[in-house]
């Protein structure tokens, strides 16, 4: 990999980095209103949809830590 496209691919980390981090801040947002539902309300239907969204955002934040990872070890090589 010449230097240009290994910044190119240093930059998309970056890109990946910061939208990881945002995906984490809905995460955690997600799971406080969950949390501050009340018990009732979180047995409900909309409730079990809500912990099936937290659970897929949290689901995609590892996913997107693995993509950064695999990249970081292309840069390695």
């Amino acid at each position: 990999m010449n230097k240009a496209r290994r910044k190119w691919l240093e930059d998309i980390i970056g890109k990946l980095e910061e939208q990881k981090d945002e995906l984490y801040q809905l995460y955690e947002e997600e799971q406080e209103a969950y949390d501050n539902m009340p018990e009732s309300l979180q047995e409900s239907e909309r409730g079990q949809i809500a912990s099936e969204f937290v659970d897929s955002l949290e689901t995609e934040h590892g996913s997107l830590e693995d993509v950064i990872t695999n990249l970081q070890e292309i840069l390695e090589r």
